[in-house]
């Protein structure tokens, strides 16, 4: 029989980023914290200056810090490509060129894998952007990819007008977005990875260095709907997927 799960003997303590800004490594220590969870940049900031053995998991960032640090991990909210082209694969087979636009370390890491009628287009600021997506005549939909950066509310602006003026639809970005004219969004599902941050502090608590396991999105996405978009575009979504999204707009 497998063995039963015990409760891990472990205190909590929460802090704002305001109140370890600048003392972050003071509180650590006198609280003689052995895992640090970071949540949001600010947080994660501070985490990174702290000693190597002190693990540290992050999350709440679009995308994975750029700097090289030992027994640190976490999970960034960027959904990456793939799952888009098995959404599309699976319920929507009118939409099969899809042209994915951001920023090239976005790119990167969220489109490494090659996909068939998948093309890249890779901006550097939201003017880039906007004049990309004019010009994307032949795409079926387009997918933008979570830069902030990028997207403006100028540029979104321009997006949405530019996409129902010639029936192609944005794809992507946030719930937020959906609501505001983007046919459909994949959102990482803070549930899951809620649980999966907890698996590895328990390991980082048993002495594991947590730097094996590479930062990585949600394992599980929630997806988001505008029924509104697919209707004036003339694009049929099955009832099923309806059915299973976290909401639908409008």
């Amino acid at each position: 029989m497998p063995a039963s799960k015990k409760p891990l003997s472990a205190s909590i303590k929460i802090y704002t980023p305001t109140e370890v800004k600048g003392r972050l490594k003071s509180i650590v220590e006198r609280e003689e914290a052995k895992v640090v969870i970071a949540l949001g940049k600010e947080s994660l900031a501070e985490a990174i200056t702290l000693p190597p053995s002190i693990s540290v998991i992050f999350d709440l960032v679009v995308t994975p810090p750029q700097v090289k640090r030992q027994n640190m991990t976490g999970f960034y909210l960027a959904t990456p490509v793939r799952p888009y082209a098995e959404l599309l694969k699976n319920n929507l087979q009118s939409i099969r060129r899809i042209a994915v636009v951001g920023s090239r370390e976005q790119l990167s890491l969220l489109a490494r894998e090659q996909i068939p009628l998948f093309n890249s287009y890779s901006v550097r600021s939201p003017y880039e952007l906007v004049d990309t997506v004019r010009q994307l005549d032949e795409a079926d939909a387009i997918l933008l990819l979570p830069d902030t950066s990028l997207l403006t509310t100028a540029a979104m602006d321009e997006a949405y007008l530019l996409s129902f003026r010639r029936g192609i639809p944005l794809l992507g970005i946030s719930e937020r977005h959906v609501k505001q004219g983007a046919l459909l969004a994949l959102v990482v599902d803070m549930v899951g990875v809620g649980r999966t941050i907890g698996e590895y502090a328990t390991k980082a608590l048993h002495g594991v260095n947590i730097g094996q396991f590479p930062p990585a999105p949600g394992k599980r996405f929630e997806l988001y709907l505008n029924t509104e978009t697919a209707r004036r575009m003339k694009i049929s979504l099955p009832e099923q997927l309806v059915r299973t999204a976290k909401r639908v707009f409008p």
